[in-house]
């Protein structure tokens, strides 16, 4: 009787999968069809998936049939609660002169289904006692519910799958029973889970071969020995191994058949990767052009996991050089601190300047996923403004502090989210400055999707510049607005203040939003609407730029693409109509 339980379970899970396919399945063939009397869109899906595609049979054969096919819309009507249709069929011979193959034609009039009247659901053992574990099971089946055996045995299934991946490796479904009465229209759920002891994890252990010190490796481990088990610990720890750049292969054995005592060890088999990878891009966007990148990297100098990396970037407007030093700290995965010095030639617009640098920047990730970024760098730069208005050197040495939090559903293509971050830097002439210079600068970015098919995305930007001389002020630490990622409708770093000459210098301040609709019309395609306002000023009140345009997005396997077509509104600014071409992540 219990074989014959299962047996049933399994079948009915398998009408269920089959209905799920069913609704994407194209029309059937002609020589069956099945009409299900009234509004009911999933038992007619699941009826047919069930029946399956029928072709090249005979009247005769589809007689014989006849009965088959009623058992099976029977069945697949019970999967989801209905259990006392009315199914009858007819035989339409065809006419072979006409070419007409003979079809069956079955009609079902579902009845009244069956509505669950009692749920229990009992846990004992030590998880009866972990809410995460016996808490917020799934609300499905309900009382009062038409009985769905999907729902049932997603509910069944939980308990085990939870047991496993919080470390109840013991535990068993002592009692499972789904009573059906056709008569009452009544169903019945009784589960008991005995979840047993919780085992825990034993300390983690790294094989030989990897090179690297044990004491780097320990700081991967973000878990003591002991803490119950979690499968979420495991896999966190596999992750953070792969993204450290180290290894071509992370291997961790933690299964329950070696506890003693109910402690796991862990055990880590690790793969170095190549030491050294090259790596090349192109991109285009309308703000610099289109642009060569390379970037070269050591991904381990020594035993203690010290790497190093230089980078070049090529565009017609902008060329840059850089490389860096980095040491892990505790933990490595968030931890670290870099030594990087770079050279970079700009001439955007009105604006021809040279920059080097040259630093030092600690990052620490707090515990509320607050990225924090310590830095003291030097930067030296000689720059042009206009025709020779303006020319000058500056060298400053720039104290710096950049919080930034991000928070987002996914990396590649997010459907809500938010992305914060603010920067502050000042420079003083008793620091081996050549100006007093306060700068601070501070972006919000939000994203929310409603029915799936409309987001809305909407963005801030604010800067502020304090220096009691801001001729002595580089263009690099100026304001600009202006393109892709800022006002579109205008050219790239295009608004800004004016010099005596006309040319665009930079400005004190800087206030830029945006608030753009997307609707998605086909899978991965979107449509958008959007408005944008702002500008690089020296007063708070200065007048600002407006722009408002149509776009589609693209979301491609290495990320968004966007193509826009703006309309400045401000011609006194140098609004016109543009095209905006850029990439990459909307957070």
């Amino acid at each position: 009787m219990a074989s014959q339980t299962i047996l049933a379970s399994l079948r009915r899970t398998v009408l269920v999968m089959l209905a799920l396919v069913g609704a994407s399945m194209p029309a059937l063939s002609q020589q069956v069809k099945v009409q299900v009397q009234g509004n009911y869109p999933q038992l007619q899906d699941n009826a047919e998936a069930f029946i399956g595609d029928v072709e090249g049979r005979s009247a005769s054969n589809l007689r014989r049939y006849a009965s088959t096919a009623v058992s099976q819309i029977s069945e697949a009507l019970q999967a989801l609660g209905y259990y006392n249709p009315d199914i009858s069929w007819t035989l339409e011979p065809g006419d072979a002169d006409a070419d007409n193959q003979p079809r069956l034609l079955l009609s079902v009039v579902p009845g009244e289904p069956v509505r669950v009247k009692t749920r229990q659901v009992d846990i004992s053992g030590l998880g009866a006692d972990d809410p995460k574990f016996s808490g917020n099971l799934p609300a499905k089946p309900a009382l009062g519910d038409i009985l769905n055996h999907g729902d049932y045995d997603a509910l069944r299934d939980t308990l085990p799958t939870r047991a496993r991946r919080r470390g109840y490796f013991d535990g068993k479904l002592t009692s499972r029973a789904l009573t059906v009465n056709p008569q009452t229209l009544e169903a019945d759920i009784t589960l008991a889970y005995d979840s047993g002891e919780r085992y825990r994890l034993g300390e983690v252990t790294f094989a030989e071969g990897h090179w690297f010190e044990l004491e780097l490796l320990d700081k991967f481990v973000s878990f003591q020995p002991g803490i119950p088990y979690h499968a979420d610990q495991i896999a966190k720890l596999s992750s953070d191994l792969s993204a450290s750049g180290y290894f071509a292969g992370v291997n961790i054995d933690a299964v329950p058949e070696s506890a003693e005592d109910g402690v796991i060890p862990v055990q880590v088999e690790l793969t170095r990767r190549e030491r050294r990878s090259l790596s090349a891009g192109v991109g285009f966007s309308t703000d610099v052009g289109p642009r060569f990148r390379v970037n070269w990297r050591e991904h381990w100098v020594n035993p203690q996991g010290h790497s190093r990396s230089a980078d070049t970037e090529l565009a017609q407007l902008r060329q840059s050089i850089s490389a860096g030093y980095e040491i892990p700290l505790d933990p490595p995965m968030t931890d670290s601190l870099r030594f990087g010095g770079g050279l970079q030639r700009e001439d955007i617009e009105d604006v021809e300047s040279e920059l080097a640098t040259l630093g030092v920047q600690w990052q620490h990730r707090f515990e509320t996923d607050w990225l924090q970024i310590l830095s003291l760098r030097w930067e030296g730069e000689r720059y042009t403004i206009g025709d020779d208005d303006e020319t000058g050197t500056s060298s400053l040495l720039l104290p710096g502090a950049s919080y930034s939090r991000l928070v987002q559903d996914s990396a590649l293509d997010p459907s809500k989210g938010y992305n914060l971050r603010i920067d502050v830097s000042g420079a003083h002439r008793a620091l081996l400055s050549a100006a007093d210079i306060l700068h601070i600068k501070a972006s919000a970015k939000g994203l929310a999707t409603l029915a799936y098919k409309h987001r809305f995305l909407a963005r801030f930007q604010i800067g502020g510049l304090g220096t009691n001389s801001f001729t002595d002020v580089p263009p690099s630490l100026r304001f600009f607005a202006g393109g892709d990622q800022s006002v579109r409708g205008y050219g790239y770093e295009t608004l800004s203040p004016l010099n005596d000459s006309g040319a665009t210098e930079g400005g004190r301040y800087l206030i830029a939003g945006s608030v753009e609709y997307q609707y998605e019309f086909v899978n991965n395609w979107r449509s958008a609407l959007f408005v944008d306002h702002g500008n690089a000023i020296n007063q708070l009140l200065d007048p600002l730029a407006t722009g408002v345009g149509v776009g589609v997005r693209w979301i491609s396997p290495v990320g968004p693409l966007r193509l826009d077509l703006a309309k400045g509104l401000n011609p006194e600014f140098g609004g016109d109509w543009r095209i905006h071409f850029s990439m990459g992540p909307e957070l």
